[in-house]
């Protein structure tokens, strides 16, 4: 996984689709559902996939506020 769109495709696995035109607004939604399969405990903090999506995301959104 290395960019957003990876992400996205990651999520597909777990059923969750975003449709957000907004890019920021999505971000925001994915890292909101990641949390959800955490707590859930769908996956774990420590998963490899867990730990790349979440620091995509971290930088996508930085990246999409200094625009």
């Amino acid at each position: 996984m290395k960019t957003l769109y990876d992400v996205q495709e990651w999520f597909k696995k777990f059923g969750y689709i975003n449709l957000s035109p907004n890019r920021l607004d999505a971000i925001y939604f994915m890292q909101q559902e990641l949390k959800n399969l955490v707590a859930s405990g769908i996956i774990e903090k420590n998963n490899h996939d867990y730990l790349k999506a979440r620091l995509i995301l971290q930088r996508e959104e930085r990246f999409e506020n200094e625009k």
